[in-house]
């Protein structure tokens, strides 16, 4: 029997549980099993809304009946099942490529040991989107813009228009006015400029999103999903503004919302700590001149 095969075998189960056990090798064991049960619903997880779900239905199915064959002793069932799971570990990897490399880069989104740091303006050029965004969102203007953070955004670059221009919001607005040769694709923002434009973004495969959102919301979501980009959005049938960041989606937020995750993700941590300090000293300043 495989290393594989012992998870469905009770005696391998009772043996690791046997009350003979030292208590440093029991708590080892329960050790192991969360990490494993919490890999399982991360996985679970990742793909639920996906149509990759429906396989996952099936392969727990397919395990569960070989759980029950084994107790039953239909050994020949068993036998079969064992040699497809054996193999078909190997035929899942080759058949479910992006989504393994999809939720390898998801993993990868959770740490920035390994993430060069790169230079941008100190106030992140706030203002210059929540101009732009605040103008468009009034007129229904639909725009679409990545701001590149720790993971660069080359593979999506190279499909679009190098423009290679300082970030403004009168630009910022013009590209996107409709009929206009640059207002289709996505802007991607690197550093203190703006990379390129009409560059095309991969769209996300989840289906539990509503259907009130179209193609740009798609596609933020779907870059949220493989970089640590920001994505902003302008809606060009309500006007209302969303963010995406690291897989999670914001829909129709206020103005206010807006700038509070811009400053969040785009303000440099140094300089807020610094403004911090900053109004720490006028408080204690203003504090001893009350006390005088």
């Amino acid at each position: 029997m495989t290393d594989f095969n012992q998870f469905f075998n009770l005696e391998f189960w009772q043996k690791i549980f046997e009350l003979n056990e030292s208590p440093l090798r029991i708590a080892i064991a329960i050790l192991d099993i969360a990490i494993i049960s919490f890999f399982l619903y991360q996985a679970i997880r990742f793909v639920q809304g996906t149509k990759l779900m429906t396989l996952v239905r099936g392969v727990i199915i397919f395990i569960f009946i070989r759980i029950i064959a084994g107790l039953i002793g239909l050994t020949t069932v068993e036998w079969l099942l064992n040699q497809v799971i054996t193999y078909g570990v190997i035929a899942g990897v080759i058949i479910f490529q992006p989504e393994i490399r999809r939720a390898l880069e998801s993993l990868g989104r959770t740490t920035t040991l390994f993430t060069p740091t790169r230079k941008s303006s100190p106030d992140g050029h706030i203002s210059a989107y929540e101009k732009s965004f605040a103008y468009m969102s009034e007129r229904k203007i639909g725009a679409l813009i990545a701001i590149e953070q720790g993971q660069n955004l080359n593979e999506f670059v190279s499909t679009g228009i190098r423009l290679d221009a300082d970030i403004t919001s009168e630009l910022l607005i013009n590209i996107f006015i409709p009929n206009t040769p640059l207002h289709d694709g996505a802007v991607i923002v690197q550093g203190n400029k703006i990379a390129v434009t009409s560059a095309y973004l991969p769209l996300t495969e989840k289906s539990g999103i509503s259907k009130q959102f179209g193609t740009r919301h798609r596609a933020a979501i779907g870059l949220s999903e493989v970089s640590d980009a920001l994505i902003l959005v302008v809606s060009e049938e309500t006007g209302g503004i969303s963010i995406a960041h690291n897989g999670e989606f914001f829909a129709d937020i206020s103005k206010e919302k807006f700038h509070d995750i811009l400053v969040a993700i785009l303000v440099p941590k140094v300089e807020k700590n610094e403004k911090g300090t900053g109004k720490n000293r006028k408080n204690k300043a203003g504090g001893k001149k009350n006390g005088k």
